[in-house]
């Protein structure tokens, strides 16, 4: 299946975007008892060098997974200064198990290192067993909760150290 694929960057907001977002929205509501995400999400956050937003393309040219950045520092949310929370990784069904939430999730990383960010940070959730083995598997470990769904029981997050880009701290 991942022969052909390819990555674009895209704004958050390019239809093929929004269609993907519909269909992961659907699979949060089935997962998570009819809520999908409420996270407020603007197009001008994942803007490039403050994040980044991939829509992976099978060889049809057919949008077949996603995955985003956004920069955060210290807030009330409970995020740190260099912050990069990964959001809306979404792989169609048909394209599961063949690496591309992998891809995607590395080429996150690497951007986000480029940019300067110190950690990527995310929130998924106990009924996501496939997010959250790919993300441990990954490097990333359980931490502290933060962002919108932070006092919610079924929300987990996770960080992950980025390599230093050999600026100053």
């Amino acid at each position: 299946m991942s022969h052909g694929i390819h990555l674009r960057a895209v704004p958050y907001d390019h239809p093929d975007a929004l269609k993907l977002d519909a269909q992961v929205q659907l699979e949060y509501q089935a997962r998570y008892d009819g809520e999908g995400d409420a996270t407020f999400l603007d197009p001008a956050m994942f803007v490039p060098p403050a994040g980044l937003y991939l829509l992976a393309y099978d060889a049809a040219d057919t949008p077949v997974a996603s995955g985003g950045w956004r920069a955060q520092d210290h807030n009330d949310e409970g995020y740190s200064d260099g912050d990069a929370e990964v959001k809306r990784m979404y792989v169609v069904p048909a394209a599961r198990g063949t690496g591309l939430a992998r891809r995607i999730l590395a080429e996150l990383e690497a951007d986000a290192t480029a940019a300067g960010r110190r950690r990527m940070v995310l929130e998924t959730g106990d009924q996501q067993p496939e997010a959250i083995a790919l993300y441990l598997s990954s490097g990333y470990a359980e931490s502290a909760k933060f962002g919108y769904y932070r006092h919610h029981d079924s929300s987990m997050c996770m960080t992950k150290p980025l390599p230093s880009s050999g600026a100053p701290a």
